[in-house]
């Protein structure tokens, strides 16, 4: 619950709260299967809690939501189908790569202003793409995905950080629960871990998304990068461990 409640936080500022919540259920002795449904079983609660405090201040663009929410639970569906294809682990390379671009982007990109945002024709495709590329990408595995998009609507849409994350917890929402209710139906969702766990993450996700919107992008742009800093060391002890 502990690791639930600081990983709310920090997932609904900056993705990435599964680099503190799936380690402490595999910690307990669960099986990965196990810990890996019940991490998505309580991680949508906090999701969720972001999301909707983003959506009572005003950060959530409502032109792109209805595409980028149902595009992200078809993603994850479908990347969850491809975990029965492909092994997990065939990834860790690429995202370990892509964590080391996310981090050089975000130390040396250029200040993002409005006059950046394409048009809302592209906007929209752009966003469309991000949902179902990286839903499918958190479907089928996972570490990194709110990072991913926040800095993907940064780079291809020009949105300030702040709403950045708060348009980015639309599509990870969309992709917890699509996972959640695949992996409910397969009865892998240790529940009696997840509901304690998932009370934690709504607390987490609220004080999480207030003080994004209370820091700004400031505060955003610095919880991102210490996030990538961790999950590429992660990801690369992983590798070489």
């Amino acid at each position: 619950m502990v690791a639930a409640l600081l990983a709310g936080v920090v997932d609904a500022i900056a993705g990435g709260g599964g680099l503190l919540t799936l380690p402490a259920l595999l910690a307990t002795g669960m099986p990965p299967h196990l810990a890996l449904a019940t991490n998505k079983g309580q991680s949508v609660f906090g999701s969720g809690a972001a999301l909707a405090n983003f959506v009572r201040n005003g950060l959530v663009d409502r032109k792109l939501a209805p595409l980028t929410f149902p595009a992200g639970l078809v993603g994850s569906f479908a990347g969850a189908a491809l975990v029965l294809l492909v092994r997990p682990d065939v990834l860790k390379p690429v995202v370990l790569i892509l964590l080391v671009a996310v981090a050089f982007f975000l130390a040396f990109r250029p200040p993002v202003t409005a006059r950046q945002a394409p048009p809302l024709e592209k906007a929209r495709l752009a966003a469309l793409a991000l949902a179902l590329g990286i839903g499918a990408y958190d479907g089928f595995f996972g570490p990194g995905t709110g990072t991913f998009l926040i800095v993907g609507f940064v780079a291809l849409l020009g949105l300030p950080m702040a709403r950045a994350s708060a348009n980015a917890k639309v599509i990870n929402f969309a992709s917890n629960l699509a996972a959640v209710i695949l992996f409910a139906s397969k009865g892998v969702v240790v529940w009696q871990v997840a509901l304690p766990m998932a009370a934690a993450q709504f607390a987490g996700g609220f004080l999480g998304s207030q003080l994004a919107v209370k820091g700004g992008d400031v505060l955003v742009r610095r919880v991102v990068l210490l996030v990538v800093l961790a999950l590429v060391a992660k990801l690369g002890f992983d590798l070489l461990a």
